[in-house]
């Protein structure tokens, strides 16, 4: 890409979207298509096809998502299946019918089986059932990995589709409600601290293990990758490296400074047992994440403290896992 092309981010406002504007800038990218939920309803196909038909971008980082938590999935799996498949659909197909040069499509680690081998291959997509607590939104990305793939095969639209772990930093959300366990845990510990509480709750047992990866690793390797890679084969994206929810939650207590008693209420959803991405074909590739676990909590932190918690909410549901 020079730095000039029409570049559309899809999703700009939320973790991934925003992560990779920034990138994009900081690169010297000054042509970006940028537009609100409001300004386009990539949900509505009539609405994107006119969009596509007025910008003519020439490259599209699909970002766009309806994302959430184990609660949110479990309350609204109409909302999390249904319309992430419409937002797939609409923007790849409105991309191939605008002859865009390249497409990035962003999924999720959701998609592999419950109990896949550790760390996790990428053909081991679809080689066993999935976590049921977020089975809506893994079906719907694993749809639009599909689609990507048909575009590729049929009509040899370059659409690349990237995995990426869990991830954290700038952005995240973290309303209690339909939060992931990161920001959450930030947001519980912060407020336990200033409220003085001498506990802090934590859904599940503890034990399950993560790997979490900085959104701006991300945007990095996604560009890195729209301009190095192009072939059907999905790509996972993470740090290579995981720690139980436990290990977690100590860690975030210790940035923040809270040093009450943390509790576990095993009676909550544990999800998945372990969720860690072999990374080798991206390393293959010649792309390493930068940013450690350590060093991700403290700026993340400190965005929250700056960004957010002066609003003053308070903490109404224990922190979840994703």
């Amino acid at each position: 890409m020079d730095n000039g092309a029409r570049i559309f981010v899809a999703g700009h406002k939320g973790l991934v979207g925003s992560a990779i504007v920034r990138e994009l800038r900081a690169r010297g990218f000054t042509n970006l298509i940028l537009r609100t939920r409001n300004e386009v309803d990539l949900t509505d196909r009539t609405a994107v096809n006119r969009f596509f038909v007025n910008e003519q971008p020439e490259y599209v980082f699909l970002a766009a998502a309806k994302v959430g938590g184990i609660l949110a999935n479990n309350k609204h799996p109409v909302e999390f299946l249904r319309d992430n498949l419409y937002i797939e659909l609409n923007v790849m197909d409105a991309a191939w019918k605008h002859r865009v040069k390249k497409l990035v499509f962003l999924g999720s680690s959701c998609i592999y089986p419950k109990f896949s081998p550790q760390p996790i291959k990428e053909e081991h997509l679809l080689t066993g059932e999935l976590e049921p607590t977020n089975q809506w939104y893994a079906i719907a990305k694993i749809a639009g990995i599909k689609l990507a793939q048909a575009y590729r095969k049929q009509h040899g639209f370059k659409a690349i589709s990237l995995m990426p772990t869990n991830l954290y930093g700038p952005g995240d959300n973290f309303d209690l409600q339909s939060s992931h366990v990161l920001p959450a845990l930030i947001r519980k510990f912060h407020e336990a601290k200033t409220n003085g509480a001498r506990q802090v709750t934590v859904w599940g047992s503890g034990q399950p293990r993560r790997e979490f990866l900085h959104v701006d690793d991300l945007a990095d390797a996604a560009l890195y990758l729209m301009e190095t890679y192009d072939d059907g084969e999905i790509v996972n994206v993470g740090l290579g490296d995981d720690v139980s929810i436990a290990e977690l939650a100590s860690k975030i207590a210790a940035v923040v400074g809270y040093e009450g008693e943390i509790v576990y209420d095993a009676s909550k959803p544990d999800g998945t047992p372990r969720k860690l991405m072999d990374v080798s074909r991206l390393t293959g590739l010649g792309w390493v994440a930068k940013v450690t676990l350590d060093e991700g909590l403290r700026s993340t932190y400190r965005w929250y403290l700056e960004n957010y918690a002066e609003t003053g909410l308070r903490a109404s549901a224990p922190a979840r896992r994703s």
